[in-house]
């Protein structure tokens, strides 16, 4: 098993009870699975090493490796964060397949899904899970599992109701940024002008020194600084809303 984890000053920083892995698909779950190794999707766990109780980020294609990896760890499913309603994130029906997600995970645990309130009508008609399992959220609200605090900040862009996690000194941003580039604006529900604001607005609340997980390995790297981000990925280089929307909005 391969397990992607921080950077060596994140380890030093990082409280002691804070549990965190970062799970590639195709590679280090879904093994056999053509699609998770083409879509190249990460799976987060966020917990407390004290509570052994932990939180899946967009669990997909694989539902039993995933929970065989906590128990492995001694940890024990207690929620899944969903960064957004596509299928390769929660689950559902893309290119005529179907592909496992949180209502397979509901069917071995009993746990919440929590989501920003604009996506949850999206997440529920993909899932196909109800209303009642579905815990939904505003943007600034934290979820505990443990004595471990994440807080949600809605980032709008690539679907309405995206959001990130920023949990210790990490950033788990799914499909909104990437360390080259940002999640698509071309699909229903995205909207280029949320997504600048999101980037240049909502994200600048996160300190330069806090590293980003995101939701795909598109880079050779898997994870960067958000200084270092900043400095490097195309999306921060326009200094305008005008000059954002005519590099990216085509």
């Amino acid at each position: 098993m391969v397990v992607f984890i921080v950077t060596q000053t994140l380890t030093k920083q990082a409280n002691e009870r804070f549990y965190f892995r970062q799970l590639l698909s195709g590679r280090d779950f879904a093994t056999s699975d053509p699609v998770a190794t083409q879509m190249v999707n990460c799976v987060y766990a966020i917990g407390d090493r004290q509570t052994n109780e932990a939180l899946l980020v967009d669990p997909a294609y694989d539902i039993a490796a995933l929970l065989a990896i906590l128990a492995d760890d001694s940890m024990a499913c207690k929620g899944v964060l969903a960064t957004h309603y596509h299928p390769d994130h929660v689950g559902g029906s893309m290119l005529g397949l179907q592909l496992e997600g949180i209502a397979e995970l509901l069917e071995r645990v009993d746990v919440p899904i929590h989501v920003q309130a604009p996506e949850a009508d999206y997440v529920r008609a993909v899932t196909g899970v109800g209303d009642a399992y579905l815990t939904k959220h505003s943007s600034s609200d934290v979820v505990t599992i443990g004595a471990i605090d994440v807080e949600l900040i809605c980032t709008p862009g690539h679907t309405p109701g995206s959001q990130c996690f920023l949990v210790e000194n990490c950033l788990v941003a799914g499909d909104t940024l990437f360390l080259d580039g940002c999640g698509r604006m071309d699909l229903p529900g995205s909207d280029p002008t949320q997504m600048y604001e999101s980037l240049t607005k909502r994200l600048a609340k996160v300190p330069d020194n806090v590293v980003l997980f995101p939701g795909h390995r598109y880079s050779q790297d898997f994870s960067a600084t958000m200084g270092a981000t900043r400095q490097n990925n195309a999306v921060y280089r326009p200094k305008t809303r005008e000059q954002w929307l005519a590099a990216f909005a085509g």
